[in-house]
């Protein structure tokens, strides 16, 4: 807890910022006023001076981290700005000076810190901009800035080691030192922040762009903190290691890719979905890339990209589509499909999904990753199910997923996946790759065939040499329903009224019920429909 400090009490420069939209809320932000806290699917009501360490919160931690973050700033600031009025200052204030009065700076993990500076020194910026924040509290400038200090002295001496974790933090350094000069008079901060950013930067983003992780809401919060560093420093006239440009750069070509049609990311192996597109168009600027321009504003700025077809063999990420709008065809109406066919991500994040594919037209996702959901591994097990094979559009053996299941990382073997080939034409685009898992004897091969840029062939090869069962599936989005699951001459049709499921040979066909999550601790139930047969050899 910090009550004094020998710290300037100016307020912080303005830095650039990129945040998403649903911090922007002003429905949030008049919740937050009358002490009511919606954050991850619950709404808690807990006060405008919450008891920050005693308050009975949920049983999921993430709750708490969340809510100790102060993302909600961001609301009350945007609120203010848009309306003058002076209420949404005071309840910022009020909730920062009771998180100072009650709060031991090492309470929460390091990520968490880390956050939170970026948040109240955004906040801090924007409110000052706009309102006299001593009006209503004397001294408080000067708490918030003793704190900070405080906060960013600690995260310093405790950093996480790697990962995306690390990034942020080293984020929020860098945005303390920046916006801040009197907490780092000898630049020393600023100077460590830049230098363990680029080392992690090259750690940590793999030479195709793809974030080690594997994970596209990570590979975002991650790019996220290289791009606003980017932005900053050429603001403030700072010089980089050279090479930093690149390598982020090849970051954005991923995220310009993996975005749908519809300007949504899937959310693959342990993502939320989401949009970045502002952060792209704040990419094309900064790299004077016409075509991160033109996918960021849907096609009203910028140039088309070169390329419809994209590979991420590093990342084991690699889309096809069937163009970028033009004049028979909107940009969001376009075919979008992305195959995960590469190593499990880096740390606890991997969810077991090798060959797993999303697909996405009408300016909609169709078929669908489910996402995260949770990261409580309590019962009833929801973080487990999100990662099974089974919650995945893949091909399950015996009801076994690809590799083993552990609470956290991975442990012992894991499922080993590869590409084989790419071949695209003119009219045909071809992905084959294959998996072999350490919990049975089957190679699982599977071809996907993009024909005409309509329509997608999807062929599984199971290759053992004894009796198994096999399970394929397709994850729905929840709002679509199943209106035809039907018999042909050739197998079995499955008919949504967006999308058609043919599939050739004998099978047992049924609508399993199923769950997506396109937000952290929010899941609705979804149509899954699944093909089983059991066979030997190929």
């Amino acid at each position: 807890m910090v009550r004094e400090s020998s710290v300037a009490t100016a307020a912080p420069r303005r830095v650039f910022c990129v945040f998403e939209h649903k911090y922007r809320s002003r429905a949030v932000a008049d919740e937050i006023v009358s002490g009511r806290f919606p954050i991850q699917g619950r709404t808690i009501e807990l006060g405008a001076e919450p008891d920050w360490i005693g308050a009975m919160l949920p049983a999921d931690r993430e709750w708490r981290l969340e809510w100790s973050k102060f993302y909600y700033g961001l609301d009350l600031a945007t609120a203010t700005e848009e309306t003058g009025h002076g209420k949404y200052a005071v309840a910022w204030r009020r909730l920062v000076d009771s998180w100072i009065a009650q709060v031991p700076i090492d309470h929460d993990p390091s990520d968490v810190i880390g956050r939170r500076i970026q948040n109240w020194v955004y906040a801090w910026s924007r409110f000052a901009d706009c309102v006299d924040l001593e009006s209503s509290g004397a001294g408080f400038e000067a708490r918030v800035a003793a704190s900070l200090q405080a906060q960013v002295a600690y995260l310093r001496q405790h950093l996480t080691r790697e990962r995306n974790h690390r990034t942020l933090e080293l984020y929020a350094l860098f945005i303390a030192a920046l916006a801040l000069p009197d907490i780092d008079v000898d630049r020393g901060l600023l100077r460590f922040a830049v230098d363990a950013l680029y080392a992690n930067l090259v750690a940590d983003v793999l030479p195709d762009g793809v974030q080690r992780e594997r994970s596209t809401h990570y590979h975002h919060v991650v790019l996220r903190s290289f791009v606003g560093l980017l932005v900053n420093a050429r603001r403030f006239g700072m010089s980089l290691p050279g090479g930093f440009d690149a390598r982020v750069e090849r970051a954005c070509e991923f995220s310009l890719h993996c975005h749908r049609p519809d300007g949504s990311i899937p959310a693959l192996s342990d993502s939320d979905s989401g949009s970045y597109l502002d952060l792209l168009e704040a990419a094309g600027e900064l790299f004077q890339r016409t075509d991160f321009t033109y996918v960021a504003t849907r096609g009203r700025r910028g140039e088309r990209p070169r390329s419809t077809s994209a590979s991420f063999p590093d990342g084991g990420y690699f889309v096809q589509r069937s163009g970028w709008g033009g004049d028979t065809r909107a940009i969001t109406d376009e075919r979008y499909l992305i195959f995960d066919c590469g190593a499990i991500g880096d740390g606890g994040h991997g969810h077991y999904d090798a060959l797993n594919v999303e697909i996405a037209a009408q300016d909609a996702p169709l078929v669908i990753d489910p996402g995260r959901y949770t990261y409580c591994d309590d019962p009833p097990h929801w973080r487990r199910w999100f990662k099974t094979t089974a919650a995945h559009n893949t091909v399950t053996v015996d009801g076994l997923d690809q590799t083993p299941y552990r609470r956290g990382k991975p442990k012992g073997d894991v499922a080993r996946a590869r590409l084989r080939q790419r071949a695209t034409g003119a009219a045909l685009d071809l992905l084959w790759g294959e998996v072999e898992s350490p919990l049975y004897g089957v190679i699982h091969r599977r071809r996907i065939l993009f024909v005409a840029n309509e329509y997608w062939l999807i062929e599984d090869e199971l290759d053992a040499d004894g009796v198994h069962r096999y399970d394929l599936r397709f994850h729905l989005t929840s709002d679509q329903r199943i209106i035809a699951l039907d018999v042909t001459p050739t197998g079995w049709r499955a008919l949504t009224p967006r999308v058609s499921l043919i599939f050739a040979g004998d099978a047992n066909a049924r609508v399993e019920s199923g769950w997506v999550s396109a937000e952290y601790g929010v899941k609705r139930a979804a149509p899954v429909v699944s093909f089983r047969r059991d066979g030997a050899g190929r």
